[in-house]
């Protein structure tokens, strides 16, 4: 702040005495402030405007001259006498304390002031006071508690369950007497229990360590309540807990509380997740269907009110047997659906038998079964990065029996457009659904309809196959596992037995059908595009650990359909993949592989590879032929050179007819060498082909003891045969 000049005047102005009365300030914190601080006083008014009239604003600051003075414009002066006599009156107490002061900036800890101490009275006698409180508090909750009824044996019964939780500090004859003297408890008082948050979890310890009659006790105690429990917060795990044992009278005695009341249970926060978990994993397919039909509307809630005929939830069979009940069945039924989805409850597989249920009754093209997909869909609006609503419900579907066959339905019937619509929440998902037992059905069905090859492909497998070092490892865990192996394997063998379950085929064969008339493309064409896109990956995949897919059955079979499958792609990478197989030819047949030792199965089909694998092809059932690939693998050479050191050995062992096909093979120039090698060998051919004792598998004629096994003559090398007949 600028500082402010007095004019210099020949002749001084006359003193003017003012009474002014003095501002009143705090008490200094420590003897240096009160030494140097100043009192200011006010100034009449009268004195003000004359010491005005003689002021004049200064360019420089009050810093700059070296002083330090009180603004004139403030309006305030100092009483210099009031500070003189403060200061006298503290050296005179310093004096007679025998205390010197020093005046430097470093002195002593300030004094507090009488305000500080009697702030920290207050908050003292208020902290006391809140402990008080706090005490009476909790000693009024006590004498509440204590009041309420059954409150001592809750509290007994409280701290045994403290014990029995904790595992590892009891002993299994300690847990036994806790757990008898608990049931003591609470035998004839489980619903005094039941519906409070902190003792029903005494019930839910004492059916974990009970055994099956005392599960029985408690159920029929709880006779009655079931439904009440579902809907409870913390009750409801004792219902589940109950269940979980799959005893029937249990079972029983709570489902059929909930008949006549899943609307309302499905509706409900807690009661929904209980019901359904009971309809999927305890309740019997006669129980199901008495709890699917209440989807269907008011009169299947009441039993008899029905239309009569069999307790079936096959709404077409309820359809068929009441054509004029159709309508309001469809519309109660849509309602039920709508209420579920709006509410994002999705996950419910109740819901998703009921969606299907109504889906198999409209008929494909109509409005109805058009409106039903229309709602299925995913935005298409939608960004990428952004999630449709639906989403989640798509992803649900999935992963359950009635949800998987709905979605494939929808990728059957859906056009182009569609199909692409129902991939797009997938994208993330994939490489779980392969693995899952009833989500791989989604992905086989996309790649059985889906004209646009490039798309599924893409979708599906850039996921399953992704390009970098992780991919060999992610193709051997494919294979490794039954479900995630069809969807790899199914552009190459999409008929084959050995790859696809009853379960999987009845589903396929369904899809075949409505393919017909929903997609364009020749099957065949579509499969031989898709095993195009991928082959390439799982060339290289077999190239990094053919030992390892070499080591188990279906890691050979594998190696077979690719090696086979599309060999017009990536000829280079195709043949060092056959290089990699000829190498461990003989590990390969003696099953000498770490994780196959002593493995006949892998033996057999080994020995199956490598001959499919010579003869350049597949063999085709219905032509009774082998269908060579174009072109050729050129195989046999590979094999040629390194077994031909050993052809004795392979002509005589298991590799036998792997021996005949090398004779065999088309576009093989090696074929004579190979039957000069084995006349060499003639005398181990014969010995193979007729064993000394032999009658190539025929009954000895002695007449056996009964009961005794019949001795079976030894068997002649049926491949060593072939061979001896070509020399």
């Amino acid at each position: 702040m600028a500082g402010i000049k007095r004019k210099s005047t020949g002749t001084s102005a006359p003193e003017v005495k003012v009474k002014s009365k003095k501002i009143k300030v705090d008490k200094p914190t420590s003897k240096r402030e009160s030494k140097h601080d100043v009192k200011l006083v006010k100034k009449s008014k009268k004195t003000q405007e004359e010491s005005s009239d003689g002021l004049k604003e200064s360019d420089t600051s009050e810093k700059d001259n070296g002083f330090y003075v009180f603004s004139a414009t403030d309006g305030a002066d100092v009483d210099m006498s009031d500070a003189d006599t403060s200061e006298e009156a503290e050296e005179q107490t310093a004096k007679s304390n025998g205390k010197t002061h020093k005046r430097k900036e470093e002195d002593g800890p300030s004094k507090k002031s009488k305000g500080d101490a009697s702030d920290s009275k207050l908050t003292g006698l208020n902290t006391n006071n809140s402990r008080e409180a706090h005490v009476k508090q909790k000693a009024l909750a006590k004498e509440r508690k204590a009041a309420k009824p059954n409150a001592d044996i809750i509290e007994r019964s409280k701290k045994l369950w403290e014990k029995l939780r904790l595992k590892s500090h009891v002993d299994k004859d300690e847990r036994k007497e806790l757990v008898k003297e608990l049931f003591e408890i609470i035998t004839g008082r489980v619903r005094d229990f039941v519906f409070k948050h902190d003792s029903v979890r005494v019930i839910q310890t004492a059916i974990k360590y009970s055994t099956m009659e005392q599960r029985r006790m408690i159920a029929r105690e709880l006779k009655g309540e079931f439904k009440v429990l579902a809907e409870g917060k913390y009750s409801k795990f004792l219902i589940a807990k109950l269940v979980e044992k799959g005893d029937p009278e249990i079972r029983d005695l709570v489902i059929t509380e909930f008949y006549s009341h899943v609307k309302r249970m499905i509706n409900h926060p807690e009661a929904a997740w209980i019901i359904d978990d009971i309809y999927r994993a305890v309740a019997t397919p006669e129980q199901k269907n008495r709890l699917l039909r209440e989807w269907y509307g008011p009169e299947f809630s009441i039993k008899g009110l029905g239309p009569e005929g069999s307790d079936s939830a096959e709404l077409s069979a309820i359809i068929k047997a009441s054509p004029e009940k159709r309508k309001p069945i469809m519309d109660y039924l849509e309602n039920q659906i709508n209420s579920l989805i709006q509410k994002k409850l999705t996950g419910f597989t109740m819901l998703h038998d009921a969606m299907l249920q109504y889906f198999l009754v409209c008929e494909p093209g109509t409005e109805q079964a058009n409106d039903f997909l229309e709602h299925l869909k995913p935005d298409p609006t939608t960004k990428e990065g952004e999630e449709a609503d639906n989403v989640d419900l798509l992803k649900n579907l999935a992963f359950t029996k009635s949800g998987s066959r709905l979605m494939s339905l929808c990728f059957a019937y859906g056009t182009a457009k569609d199909r692409k619509l129902f991939l797009r929440p997938y994208k993330d998902t994939v490489e779980t659904m392969a693995f899952d037992q009833h989500a791989h059905h989604v992905l086989l069905a996309a790649l059985a309809v889906t004209d646009d090859t490039k798309l599924s492909a893409k979708s599906i497998f850039s996921e399953l196959l992704p390009n970098n070092d992780t991919m060999p490892e992610k193709v051997l865990n494919l294979v490794n596992d039954a479900r995630a192996r069809t969807v790899l394997l199914y552009p190459f063998a999409a008929d084959a037995k050995w790859l696809l379950d009853d379960n999987t085929r009845e589903r396929l064969s369904e899809l075949y059908t409505i393919r017909q008339t929903t997609s364009k493309k020749d099957p065949n064409t579509r499969l031989q595009e898709i095993a195009k896109n991928i082959e390439p990956q799982l060339l290289t995949a077999v190239t990094a650990r053919a030992a390892d897919f070499a080591s188990f059955t279906f890691g050979l079979q594998f190696m077979g359909e690719v090696l086979v499958g599309a060999p017009e792609v990536e000829p280079v990478k195709r043949q060092e993949a056959l290089a990699e197989v000829a190498r461990l030819s003989q590990s390969i047949l003696d099953s000498a592989l770490p994780a196959s030792a002593g493995d006949n199965k892998a033996t057999s089909h080994g020995k199956n590879m490598l001959k499919m694998l010579v003869q350049g092809g597949k063999f085709d059932a219905s032509l009774k032929k082998v269908i060579p690939v174009e072109p050729a693998l050129g195989f046999a050479d590979l094999l040629w050179g390194q077994i031909k050191d050993n052809i004795a050995d392979w002509a005589t062992g298991q590799g036998s007819f792997v021996v005949v096909a090398l004779t065999e093979a088309e576009g093989f120039g090696k074929k004579g060498e190979v039957l000069k090698a084995l006349k060499k060998e003639k005398k181990q051919l014969e010995a193979a082909a007729h064993p000394s004792g032999g009658q190539d598998g025929v009954t000895k004629g002695k007449k056996q003891k009964k009961g005794g096994k019949s001795e079976i003559a030894p068997r002649g090398n049926a491949g060593a045969k072939i061979l001896l007949e070509k020399l």
